[in-house]
């Protein structure tokens, strides 16, 4: 008989919910600040409640078999009174508008394990008590209902009956889907080079997973060059481990939309080779971007009165979700938005439901990775899960930027502008905080002026505070400062001083935002609020591996909590899963990425690139130095050598720089010293429209050179495929450095201090990563044929070119622009 594992509550919600979505504020913690209620009326409930009581039973409806598994919150027995089950329920709803009817599924939850308990102990009668705890006034009210076994054994038999036709549909689907994998061929007639090897390292990693060597599942890190199909190298062998009983759901996890859609464009090569092949994927994209109906700012308005697909969003989804899951099984962004209009459903709301039953999810780090919007339904527990990590180069930072917080002193200024005049507890624990980050940005100020300041320091010191007390005593004090210099004060230890009066704001300011839903005000302290939850939280990851930065600047104080080591969080993540593949055209040194993404241990790997070395002239021009201090006296030599280049043959060009001001430096005199090359410039704040035209001048079989100046680690130095002609050749200015600042400078003492390797994982490797992916924009296929040009000594330093690829062997170190042009001329002849 078929057999199907499903959990108490979803089987509720799933057949009871109904209602509207509806976002309007009602605290951001409520799950956690409803976990602890319960633990505190089930201590307070005496001796003989029985709290958290896991329930299991085995039940069969229409000829499949159901494992029913769930928590009741509580069992106890009254004085010679029958047995029951209490449901506790926290809710923010009015306490005088709180009644029995209020949620079915409340109800249907409690009765269901009273159904299980009843059954197991052979109670002929037993209670269900719903207890509602309302969170704003600490009032309860309780309401009992009494049941017979046969009562409750009839009500779950008629639920999992309501449930059978859609899990027959899931179990039919289980089958069809291992069936179709476990035969599934690779959609191509033949391998690329690499690519037979790269599917065997993700397919033995996939089928590994989880064992006493590997108790976080197995991990692989594999660089794998640019063009060899490193997309469904990876998919297609994570598919058939699925297939074989290894894996339950695949997650292809993504920096970049451009990654997203090549994961896309490779499921549908496997279902163009087999029409029949049984398999659901879905992409998951932000709320913001698939919005039907945003406001008058652009913003998503996720409340019933105001968006048409979410008011009555649960009691239409199911039909939403059967018309998707009767379909092609190919669920994009445009599927999920037609489907939506057509049930008037809220897409981003369907893409999460309708991932539950889909075998590929696709979408950006964060749904995995971000403390606050990873998936919970998926990740709050480990399962069979595959991750795919694309692009993993670029999860370093995009970790620490998840993990890390920052929050402004003007915040606490502006709202309590926005609150107006009057008295009210809101407006004076802002006060304390604002008093207590205006102190600590005068500290700041003390212990690190800026230099231009110095001069204005006196009248500074001349203000005096309106508190009793010796003018020269600290209202404030900061943890011993590990940097400090021009407004940026550095500190090992968080700085109690600012954290208490923010968290001291949480609470007025959660009030008021509740009791003020209609305030023009409310969006701006709305946003306060995330930001104050967004730091605290943060406090409370806070450890070894962070640091606090304050930045004074004007009357601003910058407060960031940073992390510098992603590491453990990582790891605590892909170990929700049984594998995990990261992969990329640049994981080296492997040591490296393996260290700051928490997996130490695992297996690395890297795959030669398949195409002719032939096919890319590689030249570096070793006597011009592009240091930030040799930078105005690079310039003509800069210009010259990317003249060579561009006048060597016809064609499409990309030159890259390690800033925007350098860029418009030497375009400018490129522009005026070469007028007869056209130019194309990358814009720091161009938005999708201007990035798309940029590259659309990248034509095919062009009758002009066109020379685009880029930045190195931006859009266009990565992620972008110019295959054939529309790009032959490419200059990279520099080493691609981060710019010393004292953050950057704060990560490079951190790794001293771990392994002695400070400058390289600050500063080297990160750069010459970004190097790489730049000059791997030029050979994308077996018959591209261009040239890679290297400005800048250290090139040809060991340091620099022992983190050059394989293929880059045949690089060759020319000494003037007369032997580069010789060169170029003899590599286009042939």
């Amino acid at each position: 008989m078929p057999a199907i594992h499903l959990p108490i509550r979803q089987l509720v919600e799933f057949l009871l919910r109904t209602g509207s979505i509806d976002s309007r504020f009602a605290g951001f913690d409520r799950a956690l600040e409803g976990a602890r209620i319960h633990r505190r009326l089930q201590k307070t409930a005496g001796e003989g409640y029985q709290a958290e009581v896991f329930l299991s039973a085995e039940r069969e409806a229409d000829g499949i078999s159901f494992t029913l598994e769930g928590r009741a919150d509580g069992i106890f027995t009254d004085e010679g009174g029958p047995v029951t089950i209490d449901e506790i329920k926290t809710t923010a709803v009015p306490f005088e508008e709180i009644t029995e009817e209020m949620n079915p599924c409340h109800w249907a939850q409690g009765m269901v394990y009273a159904a299980i308990y009843s059954d197991q102990q052979s109670l002929s009668k037993i209670n269900v008590r719903l207890t509602y705890y309302q969170i704003d006034t600490d009032q309860i009210i309780r309401f009992v209902r009494h049941f017979s076994r046969e009562e409750l054994d009839a009500f779950l038999r008629g639920l999992l009956q309501q449930y059978a036709p859609w899990a027959q549909r899931q179990l039919d689907w289980s089958v069809r889907r291992a069936e179709s994998l476990s035969a599934l061929r690779f959609p191509f007639a033949e391998y690329r080079p690499g690519q037979r090897a790269l599917a065997g390292e993700v397919y033995r990693a996939c089928r590994a997973g989880k064992d006493a060597d590997h108790k976080g599942g197995t991990r692989l890190f594999c660089q794998a060059p640019t063009g060899i199909g490193k997309t469904m190298s990876a998919i297609f062998p994570a598919l058939r481990s699925m297939g074989e009983g290894s894996g339950e759901k695949l997650f292809y996890l993504t920096a970049r939309n451009t990654t997203q859609a090549a994961a896309e464009d490779a499921i549908a090569r496997l279902r163009a080779a087999d029409p029949g092949l049984a398999l659901r994927s879905v992409t998951l994209t932000a709320k913001e971007k698939v919005c039907l109906h945003p406001d008058a700012e652009g913003r998503p308005a996720c409340l019933p009165e105001m968006c048409p697909f979410a008011n009555g969003y649960y009691s239409r989804v199911k039909d939403a979700l059967a018309a998707l899951l009767d379909g092609p099984g190919s669920f994009d962004r445009a599927a999920l938005a037609d489907t939506a209009r057509q049930f008037s459903v809220c897409p981003f709301e369907l893409g999460l439901d309708l991932s539950e039953w889909c075998d590929v999810v696709i979408g950006d780090y964060n749904y995995l990775f971000d403390p606050v919007v990873h998936l919970k339904r998926f990740f709050d527990a480990s399962g069979d899960w595959l991750f795919l990590i694309d692009e993993a180069h670029n999860l370093p930072d995009r970790a620490r930027a998840m993990y890390s917080a920052s929050f402004s002193k003007s915040s606490l200024t502006d709202a309590k502008r926005a609150l107006g005049k009057g008295k009210s507890a809101l407006k004076t624990a802002l006060s304390k905080a604002d008093k207590a980050f205006l102190e600590a940005r005068k500290l700041c100020g003390k212990l690190a002026p800026r230099r231009a300041a110095l001069e204005t320091a006196p009248e500074e010191a001349a203000q005096t505070s309106l508190l009793p007390g010796p003018a020269d005593a600290p209202a404030l004090e900061l943890p011993e400062p590990l940097f400090a210099r021009e407004g940026t004060v550095f500190l090992r230890e968080l700085p109690a001083a600012l954290l208490t009066p923010l968290r001291a704001v949480q609470a007025p300011l959660q009030d008021w935002l509740e009791a003020n839903p209609d305030a023009d005000a409310h969006a701006q302290l709305l946003d306060l609020y995330f930001a104050v939850q967004d730091i605290t939280r943060a406090a409370e990851r806070y450890d070894s591996h962070f640091l606090t930065q304050l930045s004074a600047y004007g009357s601003e104080l910058a407060l960031h909590l940073l992390c510098l080591d992603p590491a453990p969080f990582v790891d605590a993540s892909l170990a929700a899963g049984r594998s995990a593949a990261l992969f990329s055209a640049t994981l080296a040194p492997p040591g490296y990425y393996r260290g700051v993404l928490g997996c130490p241990d695992a297996r690395a790997v890297a795959l030669e690139s398949p195409f002719p070395a032939e096919n890319l002239g590689l030249y570096c021009l070793p006597n011009i130095s592009t240091r930030y201090r040799d930078r105005d006296a690079s310039v003509q030599a800069v210009s010259d050598a990317l003249a060579r280049l561009a006048l060597s043959k016809t064609g499409n060009y990309l030159a890259f720089f390690p800033s925007y001001a350098y860029l418009r430096q030497v375009r400018e005199d490129f522009a005026a010293r070469y007028p007869g090359i056209r130019t194309l410039a990358q814009e720091s704040k161009a938005d999708d429209t201007a990035r798309a035209e940029f590259l659309a001048a990248f034509v095919p079989d062009p009758k002009e050179t066109l020379l685009g100046f880029g930045v190195l680690g931006g859009v266009f130095g990565e992620g972008v495929d110019l295959a054939g002609d529309r790009l032959i050749g490419c200059a990279i200015v520099g080493v691609g450095l981060p710019q010393v600042n004292p953050r950057q400078e704060m990560l490079r003492r951190y790794y001293d201090e771990q392994n002695g390797c400070g400058f390289d994982y600050a500063y080297r490797f990160p750069g010459m990563n970004k190097v790489l992916q730049a000059a791997g924009r030029v050979i994308r296929t077996p018959e591209d044929k261009g040239v890679v040009l290297l400005l800048d000594d250290r090139f040809a330093l060991p340091e620099y070119a022992r983190l050059f690829p394989p293929h880059w062997r045949h690089i060759r170190y020319l000494r003037s622009n007369d032997e580069l042009e010789q060169q170029l001329h003899h590599f286009w002849q042939n």
